[in-house]
């Protein structure tokens, strides 16, 4: 059981028992108070990743080897 969980679902970003339209297209960077949304890492970054999106991302993740979750 989670204590608390951020999601996006269709056009929705859901954090706790709050919920809103999603900012950003792809969920990518999807600002949350002073953070970065990151649905690879399902996790949070400090900086806004600098791929426009998750495809952008698995290429980069498909050429190097290197994933968002092993930076």
């Amino acid at each position: 059981m989670a204590l608390w969980q951020f999601t996006l679902l269709g056009n929705t970003v859901s954090y706790g028992k709050k919920s809103r339209k999603k900012l950003t297209k792809h969920g990518c960077n999807e600002p949350f108070r002073d953070r970065y949304y990151c649905p690879q890492k399902k996790w949070f970054m400090k900086e806004p990743c600098p791929f426009l999106c998750q495809h952008e991302c698995r290429n980069y993740e498909a050429m190097c080897g290197l994933s968002m979750a092993q930076m």
